[in-house]
Order: structure tokens, then sequence, then C-alpha cells
């Protein structure tokens, strides 16, 4: 009989084989895989104990820590699904997260209870709320739940789910992405889908046992890049970074002798001009990876000189766990110079269990010959299960049996990925996507605003940033301050625009679509 494939096996197989091993490394705390897998089963416990049915989405606005690490696994154990938030949402982003997913159960560290306040009236599905750390302040927040996790986890009795009764293609978690629509989208991902994912990222991204990884990229980014999973099997010791601090992350690789980490090309750009890199013992660390949007081969010569580590690209997408390619594998034997590392600045080859194509519009698969380039499509382990309570847009996305990335590429005849361009208006900056059409729309519920449209534009820190294009309403008088101001009320701020430019008319095609190519042409700058 097969045993069904779900990530609650990871920490089962390493609380055995890996007892004594210290499993994770927070701030001052510090606990064993059988600790690990302790306050897991009785986070799951604690969760049955408080009514929570299975399926139900438990969600967690955390920083990275051990206890949010701990729900990936316990969340799971009392046949829930995690919905891992990202902090840096405005209020009523949350809210409509929370409202669409029918969560019904919230864990929140002390610094976010403002702005649970600020949105909590907008939520009706939330029966519970309970603070991850300190003492509730139940005068200031009544509807703070008097049981923090701790207290939780300390009356809980353990309980661990039959992995036998476990439905491998049931949903475990879900992470929001705002993708190219208006409003975010619900990436549900299955039991089966992380598992292999997990598998296919240790195999691909040569994972060797008890190795030393830190938590640079936030778990509630993307699946945590798969690091929750694919270390715990191995019997890593996961190192968290609770928020990004250059100090404290050197800090942490010299302490703790980190071997690997992961980040998006500002946080990797920020650490190799940081003045206090030289300071610190960083002779420990192999690689790092850089995901989230492309590098540059310039930064990727960059911080190999820096860290005297070899530095690679990783690709994927929130649909797809995310992994999909790695440029670790590129032979150096083959290449040298300059050539190596625009090599190791492009997408790279398929992980174990992933299928990559390029089609055009019509869907027909073109040629791999390293120039044509067309859309990039995977049939892979890690692909979503869909989007929550979106079946119109899951059919769109998984057309003609492959799941369509909304990334433009080229494959050469050795299988290897170069994305050319975003096939639709996408913004990335910092390695967060952001929605021009999101904007755009938080922009045009200005009363002064006739008509609206962003645009990327370079950006020396964040690689990108949106620029705004405003048609004013006659009469009306609106200065950029007052834009961006009313922008932030309604958005997060990585999201507001960077620049504002008014204009007497933007260009439109025949039906009235406007022309953003020319746009970017004639106002692609930041000034």
């Amino acid at each position: 009989m097969n045993i069904p494939l779900t990530p609650l096996r990871f920490l089962r197989h390493a609380a055995r084989q890996f007892a004594t091993r210290t499993a994770i490394v927070d701030r001052t705390y510090r606990s064993t895989y059988t600790q690990f897998a302790d306050r897991a089963a009785r986070l799951a416990g604690a969760l049955l104990a408080h009514n929570v049915q299975p399926g139900d989405r438990v969600a967690f606005l955390s920083t990275n820590s051990h206890q949010l690490l701990e729900a990936y696994y316990g969340v799971l154990d009392a046949q829930a699904i995690l919905l891992p938030l990202n902090i840096r949402l405005a209020p009523a982003e949350l809210a409509y997260i929370l409202t669409d997913s029918s969560a019904s159960t919230l864990f929140v560290e002390p610094q976010f209870l403002p702005v649970v306040a600020a949105f909590l009236p907008q939520v009706p599905t939330l029966k519970r709320i309970h603070l991850i750390e300190g003492t509730p302040d139940t005068a200031t927040y009544p509807w703070l739940s008097p049981e923090t996790y701790e207290t939780l986890i300390e009356k809980a009795e353990p309980h661990q789910t039959d992995i036998d009764t476990i439905d491998e293609d049931a949903v475990c978690e879900i992470f929001y992405t705002s993708g190219t629509s208006s409003r975010p989208k619900g990436v549900a991902l299955t039991h089966r889908n992380v598992y292999l994912h997990a598998y296919n990222s240790a195999i691909g991204g040569s994972i060797q046992n008890g190795s030393v990884e830190m938590h640079s990229i936030p778990l509630f980014h993307a699946n945590g890049w798969g690091i929750a999973h694919f270390l715990t099997v191995t019997g890593g010791k996961h190192v968290m970074l609770r928020a990004f601090d250059p100090t404290e992350l050197f800090r942490l690789i010299e302490a703790e002798r980190v071997q690997y980490f992961r980040g998006v090309p500002i946080m990797v750009t920020v650490l190799v001009n940081h003045p206090d890199r030289t300071k610190y013992d960083l002779s420990s660390l192999k690689s790092i990876t850089i995901g989230g949007a492309a590098p540059s081969p310039t930064l990727i010569r960059q911080a190999e000189q820096a860290f005297s580590c070899e530095v690679y690209t990783g690709y994927g997408l929130t649909e797809t766990s995310p992994t999909l390619c790695t440029s670790r594998n590129k032979n150096p034997d083959n290449i040298a110079g300059e050539e190596r590392y625009i090599a190791q600045s492009l997408a790279g080859y398929p992980y174990p269990g992933t299928r990559l194509k390029i089609v055009d519009a019509d869907d027909n698969f073109l040629p791999e010959d390293g120039v044509t380039f067309g859309e990039l499509v995977t049939r892979s382990d890690g692909v979503m299960h869909g989007y929550w309570n979106q079946p119109e847009a899951t059919a769109e996305a998984f057309r003609n049996g492959w799941f369509h990335t909304g990334d433009m590429a080229t494959i050469n005849p050795e299988g290897y990925v170069a994305l050319v361009d975003r096939k639709k208006d996408i913004i990335i900056s910092g390695g967060e996507n952001i929605s021009s059409l999101e904007v755009e729309n938080t922009l045009l519920a200005h009363p002064a605003v006739l008509e609206a449209a962003v645009i990327p534009v370079p950006h020396e820190r964040w690689g990108e940033v949106p620029k705004a294009l405003i048609v004013l309403k006659p009469s009306h008088t609106l200065t950029a301050p007052e834009l961006i101001a009313h922008a932030r009320v309604h958005l997060a701020g990585y999201k507001c625009p960077a620049y504002v430019q008014f204009v007497e008319i933007l260009p439109k095609t025949g039906t009235g679509k406007i022309l953003k190519k020319d746009l970017r042409t004639q106002y692609g700058h930041p000034s």
C-alpha cells in the first residue's frame, strides 16, 4: 500500500532520525527536532481542542518565527489549512484575503495588533484571535483571546494525525498573490504539491544532510521557497531571521555558521554594499540563491566576490510551490568569465519533476533554440491545485493541460531557460509583484482623477518601481504628494507610485485601450 504524500512525513522522519540535533534557532530560542515535533503536535492538539475543523483556514500574521515554522506542520496535523499573511499588506488588503478565504483563526504578533484592529470590522469569519508572543492586552483589544500561542501549547495534548488517513490531494496551504488581476488570488497547494516540491528542491538544489540555512525569505512568501520542508527532512538547522537587517544577518552567519541563504536582488545588493559585511566571519557560506526577480550578471559577480561563495538564480511562482528552475547546475567547466555570470543569472535548468515548454499566442509549442521566445508553460509536481474560489481564473491558467506562467522566455536545446519579459503589466519591485491594474483602480478612486496608467520605471535600489501617469478631471487640481497619500491609505507602501506625472492625454488604441508600450517609451524614466 502506498503511503500518502504529505509534508507531515518530513517532521516525523526528522524527529526520529535527528532527535537531538538543533532544529531551530530563533533569537534566544533553540530547539531540537524532538522539541520541534512535540510543539507542532501540541499546536495541532490545541486547534482541535478549540473546535478547528478539517479544511478550516488558520492564518498567521507573523515575521519569521519558530511559531510560524511549527505551524507549517501543526496546522496540517489538525487537518486544517495554513494561511500565512504578508505582513507588508495594508489593512484593506488583509481584510479581503481573510474574508475571501473565510479564515476562522488568526495568530498575530504584538506589533501587528493595530493592523488587526483596523481590518477586524470587515472580517466577520474570524472566531478566534491569539497573540503569538507577549501578554494579551484585552483592555485595548477586547476581541483578543486571553490564551496566547504559548499558553495553548503548554496546555494542549499532542496530536498527530494518522498519515494513512491523509488525502494527499487535499489543500494544505494557501498563499495569496496579487498576480495580474486587481484582486489577490489564493494559491491552493496540496499535500502532494508541497511534499514533491520539497524532494525536487532537495535534489535539484543539492541540499545536504544537516545543512545550516537561514530563513532570510519570509515564510509568508511563496511557501517560504520550500525551505520549511526540504531543510526539515534533511535534518538541517533552521536559523530564523525575523526581519531583513543586514548586520543581524551577518551576525547570524558568523554565530551559527550558516551555509546557505536566499534573497531577492535588492537584498543581495544591500548586503554586497553594506559597510558591516567585512566585520564578520562569513567563511561558512557555501552558496546564495537569488530569486523573486531576475538578478543581473553584475550582481552575481559582485556577490560571489563579496562572499567568496557560489551564487545562483532560482525561478518559480507562488503557483508552482514555487521553484521550477535553478542555474546552479550549469557546468562551470564549459563556460568562464562574464559568460558564466550571465548563465548563472538566467532561470536555468528545470528541477526534477518539472516539464517546461514555450508557446505562442495560440498555445502552439515553439522551437527550443535559445532564440525564439514565447510564454513559459509548465507541468510540474508543484503546480497548484488551483486558485481559491476562482474557477474561471484557474481554467484560464491551465489551458490545454499546461499551467501558463505569464512570463516570456527562451529555452535552448539543452533545456536551459532564460526569461525575456513579463507577458502582462506586472511590476516587480524588490522581489514583490505589483499589479498595475490594482494601483490604477486605487488612483481612479480619487475624485480629481480622470484617467490613470501605471508603468514600471528603473530604480537603483528596488530594480523598478511604479510610476503613475495621471489625467485630471477638468477644473480639478491635485499634487503628487496628495495622490500618493491617497494610495497609501488603500495599498501597501511598496505598491504605491514612487513617481507621479500629470499629462494631458493618454495614447489609446481604436478600442480605447491605453497603449502602455508607447507610455513606457515616452515616460519610462523616474522624472
